[in-house]
């Protein structure tokens, strides 16, 4: 069984991608069961609500739970070739080694019907985020994602390096590609985003030790610890 988990929180501007992504993933990854997940916080938590997903979708720690952006489009082959590795991996799997955002243009062209491989589109270096393919046992393994980051900024980056310190190895990446829609950007400044920004020089300053890390990340009896959940 498969479940792709989309978090998700309507915006005038992010409808239109939203029901492009859901559909791709009717259309190719028909077994797949869709949910979207919305924490219910004020101000919207994507950490949060991939955690969320990746627990409501353990039926048992095997299951194998694709996490998706709302606005990203993944590959058929990649994305299956990450679903079969995440069944015996201890690592998260990346559908992708390079990561496209199309932007207004490169998604408008989308949009009148020219291939997603020919849009116009600005290459992201060192991407992490949009699509992730996990099992719950191993996304719990290193923490899953830090629910202190709120709005938006840094929770991929610093799961990153919590995967690296703790499994000793980056997350295993597919040869493929993503393919990120526009959207109005969000905000990425004020008190949230300098707390983000913050939260991520901890995890820097972690990153030299594993123990280091995994008290970080697990003790409970620090004031910032986060518990990982039974699955």
């Amino acid at each position: 069984m498969v479940t792709v988990v989309l978090p998700w929180r309507p915006q005038p501007s992010r409808v239109d991608a939203f029901e492009r992504v859901v559909a791709w993933y009717r259309e190719h990854l028909p077994e797949a069961e869709i949910v979207t997940v919305d924490s219910g916080d004020e101000v919207f938590n994507l950490a949060r609500c991939r955690n969320i997903g990746v627990t409501d979708a353990a039926r048992n720690a095997d299951e194998v739970v694709v996490i998706g952006d709302a606005d990203t489009l993944p590959e058929i082959r990649p994305l299956r070739s990450a679903i079969a590795a995440a069944r015996t991996s201890p690592l998260v799997q990346l559908p992708y080694t390079e990561y496209h955002w199309l932007g207004r243009d490169g998604t408008e062209q989308f949009h009148a019907g020219t291939p997603l491989t020919e849009c116009e589109f600005e290459l992201v270096r060192g991407a992490c985020s949009g699509v992730y393919v996990t099992t719950p046992a191993t996304w719990w393994s290193h923490g899953g994602q830090d629910e202190r980051f709120r709005g938006w900024g840094f929770e991929d980056a610093a799961w990153f390096v919590a995967h690296e310190t703790l499994l000793g190895a980056p997350p295993q990446r597919h040869k493929g590609t993503v393919y990120a829609l526009h959207h109005t950007a969000e905000v990425r400044e004020g008190p949230y985003y300098d707390a983000n920004a913050t939260l991520m020089e901890s995890y820097r300053e972690a990153s030299g030790s594993s123990d280091d890390m995994a008290r970080f990340v697990f003790d409970t009896s620090a004031s910032n610890a986060r518990v990982r959940p039974g699955v």
